[in-house]
This record gives structure tokens, sequence and C-alpha cells, in this order.
């Protein structure tokens, strides 16, 4: 095999014996049109039978290949391995099994517009999208033999208003009816939701915390490991960063009860229930559940317990740097995102604001000008 610039792929696999002296078989033994179409198939990771890889060089990656070098990247950076397992999850064993090298545009877009097809809102799809894309990008800069970068540029493009806000904003008894809830479906799952309920916390920083950030007394309070967010080298500096928030008696005798006799170093919260990021994601479906009992939009996700909380802060007249550094985040991503949202739940507040008084009485329906 040669690639566009005319180097050779430095592979060969060995799948059968030309039909010189024996009859074709379609198995062990080819005639030309037989040898072609199991070679097509090799190329496109759809062959089954075993091959022998002759020793001309390393066989080319494929992205089932691919995605594990990355998901080890992840991991050796300190981000979320979610992004390469949960992408994982979504791609086909005909599409892993096919070499990086062979991907092409059409397919790729025929693989991004199927999760659409599926459900999935375009913001998780561009999420997907970027991630296979990284997972690509690696797998090129360690193998010059890989050259269709361009058919993964064109098949994973964007998609246009897909970073519009859907976000869900809860009242405080729906928020309240919401917790109930998760306690019903099991414990130490009602429990994370209190946690993200009273926090405002992203549920991947939530699923990190340890025993000893627990910290009781008069103002309980919960040392909250920083997201994972921005850039390689700012997640290296923030991985082992937590900040202070407050909680309420009520839950920190909750979480104390919950984390006797496990030493300081032991995870906090004991989710029992699949999260996105640990492999499984079986609580969407007790989630929908929830969502759907309580009749809420159905939108409504977990984050929606974040956004409700940033939400209740700003209405609440905390400053807004104060509420950013509280659920680790910007002043400007604040302003960005919940804007709207302030002005729509806000109207109690505004009405105390209103001028109330009585319209002086008109003789005859006219206003006398005076000065």
């Amino acid at each position: 095999m040669r690639f566009a610039d005319g180097s050779a792929s430095g592979w060969l696999k060995k799948f059968g014996v030309a039909d010189d002296l024996e009859p074709a078989n379609n198995t062990s033994v080819f005639n030309y049109d037989q040898a072609l179409r199991q070679a097509r198939k090799l190329a496109r990771g759809e062959a089954d039978a075993e091959t022998e890889i002759i020793a001309t060089g390393f066989a080319p990656i494929s992205l089932d290949g691919a995605l594990t070098d990355y998901q080890g990247d992840l991991e050796a950076r300190g981000a979320s391995i979610y992004n390469a397992s949960g992408l994982r999850r979504h791609l086909s064993s005909q599409l892993l099994g096919k070499p990086v090298a062979l991907l092409d545009a059409k397919e790729l877009r025929k693989w991004r517009d199927g999760l659409l097809a599926k459900g999935l809102q375009p913001s998780s799809v561009v999420r997907y999208c970027k991630s296979l894309r990284a997972t690509l990008n690696l797998a090129a800069s360690h193998d010059k033999r890989i050259q269709n970068a361009d058919a993964w540029k064109a098949g994973l493009e964007s998609l246009p208003d897909a970073t519009v806000a859907r976000n869900v904003i809860l009242g405080d008894r729906d928020v309240s009816r919401f917790v109930a809830a998760g306690y019903r479906v099991d414990a130490h799952f009602g429990l994370f939701v209190d946690v993200l309920a009273v926090t405002g916390a992203r549920p991947s920083q939530a699923a990190r915390l340890l025993v000893e950030d627990l910290h009781g007394g008069a103002k309980p309070r919960l040392t909250m490991p920083r997201s994972a967010k921005g850039g390689s080298k700012n997640r290296a500096a923030r991985k082992h960063e937590r900040i202070s928030v407050p909680i309420t008696p009520a839950l920190a005798a909750k979480l104390k009860q919950a984390a006797k006799a496990r030493p300081g170093d032991a995870p906090l919260l004991l989710q029992v229930i699949g999260l996105p990021w640990g492999g499984s994601d079986d609580y969407r479906e007790d989630v929908a559940a929830i969502v759907a009992a309580l009749k809420l939009d159905a939108k409504t996700t977990l984050y929606a317990l974040r956004h409700s909380s940033i939400v209740r802060a700003l209405l609440r007249g905390l400053p807004i740097r104060l509420v950013a550094a509280a659920h680790d985040t910007s002043v400007q991503q604040i302003e960005t995102t919940y804007s709207k949202y302030i002005t729509d739940h806000s109207d109690d507040i505004s009405r105390a604001a209103l001028l109330h008084h009585a319209p002086m009485a008109l003789a005859d329906n006219t206003l006398e000008a005076t000065g």
C-alpha cells in the first residue's frame, strides 16, 4: 500500500495464498477477485479472520487503538478520561476496527449526523466530535503515514447553534423535590444529588471529594476539588486545588454519617449508580425517570442543580464575583450564560422596587401646569 505522497505504508498482512496450485475456496485460497474483496475488508476493519503481520514495519493504528492511546494521554495529563470512554460507547465495532489512515469525511459525517438522529443534543454531538478530532490528531502526530487530517476536519465540522445555552433553572421547591426523589432511588445517589443541589458543583467535582474534604463545626463546609477545565497547562496546576464551599448543617450531618469509619483519603461519596466519567452512564435513566415523575422540563439534567444554585445566589444579592468563585467559574461566564435567567426569575425582586403611589385626583379630567 502507498499513500498519496508515494511513500510506502511499511506494513503487509498475509491472509491466504493464491489459486496457482489448488482451487480457490475464499477462505485460505483466493482467486484475484476474492483476494481483492478480502483486502478491502481488512483495510476497512471488517474482516474477522486471523491474519499474519509480516515484519516489514508496524501496522497502521486502528481507531480503537487510537482511542486507547488518547485515553492514556488524558490520564497522563490529569484530564477526564470520559472524553475517551464516553466517545467509545458511540462508535460501532466496524468504525473502531478501521485504520485511522483510511477514514474518510463521508463516513465521519454520517457518524456525526447519526448521533443527532439518535436524539443527542447538538452541544453533546459537538463535544463528541471534538474528542474524536483530538483522538485522530494524536494518532496522526505519532504516525506520519496518516495523511488524511482533512477527512476529520470536514467530516466532524461543528454544528450551527450548538453553543446556544439550554440551561434549565429549577425553583427551590423543585430542587428539594428532585433531591428527595434521588434519595428514593438510592441512598448514595440521593446524597450525591444533595451535594450538587447545595453546593452547585459540577458532578465531576463532587465525585472527587474525599472524606478529609468535609469540615464540620458551626459553619460546615467542603473543600471542593476544582474542575479540570482549561488547557493542559491549567489542568496540571488545578488538578489538586480546592475551594471552600459552605454547606448546611443538615447535609454535613448526613455526610459525616456516610463517611463514618473511613480514612481521610477515601472517597466521600460512594455512588453505587454509574457515573459518566467512571465508565457507565446508567444514572441518566434514573435522572430521566425522576424528571418524568416530577413533570419537570424534559431537558432537565443533574446540571440543572448547578444552574439553579448560581441563579439562586445571584437573586439573593450575592456579589457576582463571590458567586463565580464559589462555583469555580468566571464572572464573564456567569454574565454570558445567566443574564437571561436572572431577568426571567427576578420578578419578585423587580416588583419590590416598583413605585406604588396614589394617583392625584384630576379636576374635569384636565392637568394644570404649575410653575
